[in-house]
């Protein structure tokens, strides 16, 4: 009987180098950011588009009696069903993208509570509106709450339950799913913007103007769209590394 070396087995530190090499490249074949930054951005820029299509200037009653101009557009249709879609198709993308790869796929979270979040925002919209367009100085019902339309807290909810909320906070969810700083930090950015009033005064257009949504939807929408050219530059190396 003789005795045979047998390759011992590496180190405690180098099985876990192994490991963690193993996770890093797992968490990198799953990531596809650029992919939902890219339909979010079209999506928020195609909402210039609407609100030019269904600019209408309108004179109606203003409490001290005399007429006011009303300004509406947008359809709100539009983000309820737009962001579904997208919510959609990124499952359908992220889904289909962990089965060629042989990984799993985290997107579960960022998109249940994207749509769960846009059917609360559409809830608060369709509440409302349910009688009608409020006329000019008339209060505004926030779920019951009957709030001064001129206050700075009602602007701050007008603006906080619409894509701050509907956007915003499921990019965040996404964010710590896939352990982006890069990812957290454009979205703290897209909120800021989104919560921070930015009038038309900047750009040179008027409140009246059909273009009047430009302004509200360019910045969110390039600033999408300049993220997700960011993240597919990226993450493309390692794609190619880990196929």
């Amino acid at each position: 009987m003789t005795d045979a070396s047998l390759p011992s087995p590496g180190s405690p530190r180098e099985v876990l180098a192994g490991l963690g090499d193993l996770t890093r490249a797992v968490r990198a074949a799953q990531r596809a950011t650029w992919f939902p930054l890219l339909l979010l951005g079209i999506l928020t820029l195609g909402g210039i588009l609407v609100g030019r299509l269904t600019f209408k200037v309108e004179t109606a009653p203003c409490p001290a009696g005399d007429g006011c101009t009303l300004v509406t557009q947008g359809s709100p249709v539009y983000w309820p069903i737009g962001l579904a879609l997208a919510y959609v198709a990124t499952a359908f993308f992220y889904i289909r993208r962990s089965r060629n790869r042989g990984v799993g796929t985290p997107v579960r979270p960022y998109i249940v509570t994207g749509v769960l979040l846009v059917g609360l925002v559409s809830a608060t919209t369709l509440w409302t509106l349910r009688d009608g367009m409020p006329q000019p100085g008339a209060p505004v019902d926030f779920w019951g709450l009957h709030l001064d339309p001129a206050a700075g807290t009602t602007r701050f909810l007008e603006r906080l339950t619409g894509n701050a909320v509907a956007v915003g906070l499921p990019l965040l969810v996404l964010s710590w799913v896939e352990r982006s700083p890069a990812l957290a930090l454009l979205t703290a950015t897209y909120l800021a913007i989104e919560l921070v009033p930015l009038t038309t005064g900047w750009a040179g257009i008027a409140p009246t103007s059909p273009w009047s949504a430009l302004p509200r939807f360019a910045v969110p929408g390039v600033l999408l769209l300049l993220g997700a050219l960011g993240f597919a530059l990226a993450q493309r190396p390692r794609r190619l590394t880990t196929s």
